[in-house]
């Protein structure tokens, strides 16, 4: 079978992805083919005052990678992560770590038009770099993301759960609680929006200090497609990367 995507609209992630550009994707070469044709390939068929027109207004710019040069480009401009930071600093494995955490943002209700639960595992290794090591996210009833967040407590010997309980207060503990009395939990209570929460973090990646073990594709796409503005309207599964800030504590 064979696909023909035809595109001038980049800075979408998922057509990135679709169409092989993004480096982590293995069908390169294989069974997906990018072909690209720029404004100056066509140059014989436009008006020479077009032409100069869109150069002056665009050669130099994001947008004139865009329109003029064919580039299919993956990175949001006015979002706080970029792919380039992640596929930079990607690992295959963690080195030993000194502590392990499983973070949580737990959704306030479960049906079809849900926010997902963010579940995340992270681990701080001795020289400080954190290392992103699970993405469990979904959308669960609580019972389920409390099994599963106690489920990646136990397979990774994580020294605790994090949560974030600014919409479930107690009911998050207790949830948990109810599943296992034993596991070492802390809540977390955001005392800034998400944008103030969310620089920092953003920060260390720029910096080269937090490392994704591996892809997480659906996790990555939104912590890229995630501007400021679109962070303070809705949750994501980005935001318990927010609470391994607490992993060195």
């Amino acid at each position: 079978m064979h696909e023909l995507v035809e595109t001038r609209q980049a800075g979408r992630i998922s057509l990135v992805a679709a169409t092989a550009a993004d480096a982590r994707d293995t069908r390169q070469g294989k069974d997906v083919v990018v072909t690209r044709g720029s404004t100056f390939e066509n140059q014989a068929n436009l008006a020479p005052t077009f032409l100069a027109a869109v150069r002056q207004r665009y050669e130099g710019t994001r947008l004139g990678r865009q329109e003029l040069n064919a580039e299919l480009l993956s990175d949001n401009p006015g979002a706080l992560w970029q792919m380039d930071w992640l596929d930079r600093d990607r690992v295959s494995a963690a080195p030993e770590l000194r502590r392990i955490v499983v973070a949580i943002d737990p959704a306030v209700s479960n049906n079809e038009g849900s926010d997902e639960t963010g579940i995340i595992v992270a681990g701080v290794a001795r020289d400080g770099q954190v290392y992103v090591l699970e993405d469990g996210s979904g959308r669960y009833a609580p019972h389920e993301w409390a099994a599963k967040a106690i489920d990646l407590y136990r397979s990774y010997k994580a020294d605790r759960i994090l949560a974030e309980v600014n919409n479930g207060g107690a009911m998050v503990e207790a949830t948990i609680r109810a599943l296992d009395p034993r596991v070492s939990f802390k809540a977390v209570h955001a005392s800034r929006g998400k944008v103030v929460r969310a620089e920092p973090i953003a920060a260390l990646y720029e910096q080269r200090n937090v490392h994704h073990v591996g892809g997480f594709a659906v996790l990555e796409d939104q912590m890229c497609a995630r501007s400021r503005r679109i962070l303070i309207a809705q949750r994501s599964a980005t935001h318990p990367i927010v609470s391994t800030r607490w992993c060195g504590r």
